[in-house]
Formats: C-alpha cells, structure tokens, sequence
C-alpha cells in the first residue's frame, strides 16, 4: 500500500527551540543564498530483498512513528516499475499479504503490523524528469517531497504544491490529496495530477501495471479518480506519477512564486489567558472562513498556528505570503493584526518582522526549523479535523485546558491550526477528485510526540481527552455539518473505527470520503477485486 504521509505542521518538538531561535534562521536566511546541489537520479538497479537476519532489516520494518514496527518474512527493495510488478506477483502467488513503503510517514499502523508478510520499499524509484510522450512530468512513487521541490524547481522552475516535511514520499502525500503553504493559492497536489502507473492485481491473481489518466475518455479514468484523494493502500501500487497543470500550456505545471515573506511569530503562554487564547483561536478561524473563496486576493497567504502544550512557553505563528502579489507586505499586517486583535501583543508581533526569501529557500528553511519532521526516533499520536467556521468558545476552552494541564508535561503535545484548505483547493467540486473536502476553511491537526515508550499512554490518553472534549457535542469526532467536515485522510487516526471513541454513530468512511464512498468502493471492485491492497482503513468491497 503507498503510505499514507504524515501531516505533522509545527512538530511540537520544533516548538520547544522558541520564537527567537526559528526567528533568528529567519533572519540569517535573509542573505543566504538558495542550496545549489541538484538531486542524483537513482538508477535502476536489481531488486534486493532483505531478510530478518540482516543488519537492515530493523531500519527497514518501522517507519517515522517508532510505535508501530512490522515483522514480515522480507523486505523487497524496487528501483522500477517492472520490480513492482514482479514483487508483488511474487508475494499474491505465495499467498502473502503485502504492504508498501514510500516515505515511510504513515502514522498508523497500516504498513507495519504483524499481518503483513511482504514489504514492497520504493525508495529506490524516485527519479524526476519531463516526460515528453506524456507532456508531463513524473514523479516516481518512493520520491520524497524534498527531491521532488528541488528537481522540479531547479531544473524547469515549477513545483507542485505539497506539504513542508522533507522526508514525507509523495506515493501517500498525493493518493490523499496533499496541501501546504501554496495549496490555497495553486491548489492541491492532486490538483495537477495528469496520470498515474499503479500495479494492481485483476481477478485471476495475475499483477500487472495501467496507466490511469484524468482525461474522461481513458478507460482507466476512475482508477485515477480514486487515486486523486482516495488515500494510498487501496487500490494497488503507484510506481509513478505524472503532473500537469490543466489548461496551463506553455511549462505545463504551475511555478512558485520568486520569492516569499516568512513571518515567524512567537507569542508567550504568559501573555495568554483563558479569554485571550479563546480570542486568538475565533480569530484565526474567523479569517480563513472570511478568506476561503477560490477568487479571494487573500489567497496568496497561507499560515499555521502551532498551539503548543504550555511546558513549551510559546505558541507559534508561521505565514507565509507571495512577496510578488501586490499588497504582499499589507496583507501580512492585516492578518497579524486580525489574529493577534485583543490579545494586547502587538509589541511582541512587531519586535518579530517578516523576511523577503526565495521561495525554495524558504522551503529549506521551515524544514530545518521543525527537527521533528527528521527526527528517527519519534513515536506519535494524531488527529484531524476539517473546519468550514470557526471554533466555538466552548471548543476553545477545551483546547486551553488541555494545553495547560499540570499532570502533563510534553513541549511536543499540540493543536496545530493549519490554513492549508479554501481558496484554489474550493474552485474544484467535491466529486472531480475523490478529495471531497472542498468547502473548507482550514484544518486542524491534534497531535503529541515522545521518545520512551513508557510514555505510550500518557501521550496517547491526553489526546484523546484533548480531541473527545473539543468534539463532545458531535460524539468525539468532528462530523461533517455547518461548522465541520470530517477528517484527513492523510491523517490516519486508528480511534475512528472504535466506537468508544466515536461516539457520533457516523462512520469512519464518512468522516474521511464522505458521499465519494461508493464510488470508492466500485474501482476497489473492479481494479482489485481480490482484496489484495488492504489496510485497518482501507476502501472495502461494495
């Protein structure tokens, strides 16, 4: 199964550096110049399989959450199509279940876990070109999103509009949708998706690779259809992806901007108090709820608000703003001040001023800036929610009184509002793409992060407070309605299947895909009807 990508924004961990220190890298990046190394095409080599007896092996069954490690009977290592085709049929012809690595970020335990026989790891497929039979560009399925920026920019000056974790593999970033700081403005990653090459597994058991297109008269166009939003693990194995930006010409993908304002604002928990944060959390939703319209100018800012447990001592504020669009520097001002507006901190909002920076550098720099993003020996816990309005007080203060218990002490437990959704991901309609969450406002993440598996249900049990007590009035979890829209599913959450702790008698599948369920649920049957890429959460059999 492609990975499902972690969605962590401001890592907790990153938080604990402070204000000043993420400030300071700010500044210093300001004379700096871009990073000139150019990414090494991988070339294709034999397949290696590693078994339990190799010193490999552990680094090679657990991926960025350290809580969920595998046991399987081997590790596949691919570096092309071919190898994935042959692996897999390998592994459906010994009757062995299988799973797939790309970055390795899924927070669940949908790749790792002791039902799985066979570990199918692309990280050796990850080259990026032009391919001109297609008028594209390919993406191969174990590429990382740091490789992906740095070829794709350096070498034809476009991008595609992903995440801000580096090591994150575009195979479940992209099957889930994928946003970040430029998704409101170029919309989401699969928003420019033109084809994939997935393997699948037809009725006899026999593998084999298609290629799936958006061009309505494909035969294959519901498979790319499911592919665009449907989340990775379901339907079979994306060996490459191809982007185009539709009805574009010219460079045939969307470019980034030249450069960016970076604004990196700390706020101490001391100048906060109940009403204040309260305040803080209104605003913020207030004004991506005022902003979400595909054609509103606003769209070319983009933020997150990392809410950090109190032993942190600050909260944390990043922006960023195309430095091309006019009024760059005005918008920026106007949304500070909107966020910050009775909170009494405008002297410490204007002691942190913004920086002018390429955008590539900028991309580099938040990355450096959040240690957790690389950090090999993180376990976690997650959860999201899509917002169209605003939180209430009541959900508010939820949050504040998690985020300042005494009998918890982690810098890393966080709610991070990320202003990743409206805007261009809005002028796409709910079943284009099996990405349905199309009238948001932005979105949460609800996360914690720790190091000593003692630790495991301390972590695990204040989160699920956090995120029971903020969705009380729905059961638990954030259903979708006039105020919320479900959950991410790039953001797996293994609680949504319990009904201890759903409670809202909506179902899991809902949450995620909504009404594009049963569509869903027709490409499963008809480009894996054997059920062979399957997960905790993955698309059933109608």
């Amino acid at each position: 199964m492609s990975e499902v990508t972690r969605r962590g924004l401001l890592g907790g961990v990153a938080v604990t550096a402070g204000a000043a220190a993420i400030q300071s890298a700010v500044e210093a990046a300001v004379s700096a110049g871009p990073a000139a190394a150019e990414t090494a095409a991988c070339p294709t080599t034999g397949p290696v399989t590693v078994y339990p007896a190799d010193p490999r092996y552990q680094e090679l069954t657990v991926g960025y959450n350290q809580r969920w490690v595998g046991a399987p009977d081997y590790v596949r290592l691919v570096s092309s199509t071919d190898q994935v085709v042959r692996a897999v049929q390998e592994a459906v012809s010994a009757g062995k279940r299988i799973s797939v690595v790309s970055g390795g970020h899924c927070l669940a335990p949908f790749v790792f876990n002791p039902d799985v026989k066979v570990v199918i790891d692309l990280s050796g497929l990850s080259n990026v070109y032009f391919d001109p039979l297609r008028n594209a560009y390919a993406v191969e399925g174990g590429c990382r999103l740091s490789a992906a920026y740095d070829a794709l920019y350096k070498k034809w000056g476009v991008t595609i509009p992903g995440g801000m974790c580096p090591t994150v593999g575009i195979g479940g970033h992209a099957t889930g949708g994928g946003y970040g700081f430029l998704s409101r403005q170029l919309g989401a990653v699969i928003d420019h998706l033109d084809a994939v090459e997935i393997v699948v597994v037809d009725r006899t058991g026999t593998a084999r690779a298609v290629v799936a297109s958006r061009d309505p008269a494909d035969p294959n166009h519901e498979l790319w259809w499911a592919c665009a939003g449907g989340g990775g693990g379901n339907f079979g194995i994306v060996t490459r992806f191809w982007f185009r930006t539709a009805g574009l010409g010219g460079k045939q993908l969307v470019s980034p901007p030249k450069d960016v304002l970076l604004s990196a604002v700390g706020i101490p928990w001391s100048a906060l108090d109940r009403t204040k944060f309260t305040a803080l959390v209104t605003n913020w939703g207030s004004w991506y709820e005022q902003h979400a319209a595909p054609s509103d100018p606003a769209r070319v800012l983009s933020g997150v608000a990392s809410l950090a447990h109190r032993s942190a001592q600050n909260i944390f504020l990043l922006t960023q703003v195309d430095a091309t669009a006019s009024g760059a520097q005005q918008l920026l001002s106007d949304y500070l001040g909107a966020l910050t507006q009775g909170l009494g901190v405008d002297a410490i909002v204007a002691a942190q001023p913004a920086a002018k920076l390429p955008w590539l550098h900028a991309v580099k720099l938040i990355a450096a800036s959040i240690p957790s993003f690389i950090n090999p020996t993180l376990r976690g816990s997650s959860k999201s929610a899509y917002l169209r309005k605003p939180y209430t007080a009541a959900q508010a203060g939820a949050m504040y009184d998690a985020l300042n218990r005494t009998d918890f002490s982690n810098p890393a437990g966080a709610v991070t509002l990320a202003g990743f959704s409206g805007g261009a991901i809005n002028a796409v309609s709910p079943t284009q793409t099996a990405l349905v969450h199309r009238s948001c406002s932005y979105w949460t993440l609800f996360e914690t992060q720790w190091q000593d598996p003692a630790a495991d249900a301390a972590n695990i049990g204040w989160l699920r407070d956090l995120y029971g007590s903020v969705w009380s009035a729905t059961g638990g979890y954030p259903v979708p309605g006039e105020q919320a829209d479900g959950c991410y599913i790039n953001n797996p959450d293994p609680d949504i299947t319990d009904p201890a702790f759903n409670r809202s008698g909506v179902p899991w599948y809902t949450l995620y895909y909504k009404s594009n369920y049963a569509r869903l649920q027709q490409v499963k049957a008809a480009y894996d009807p054997r059920n062979v890429f399957r997960h905790q959460q993955s698309i059933a059999l109608p």
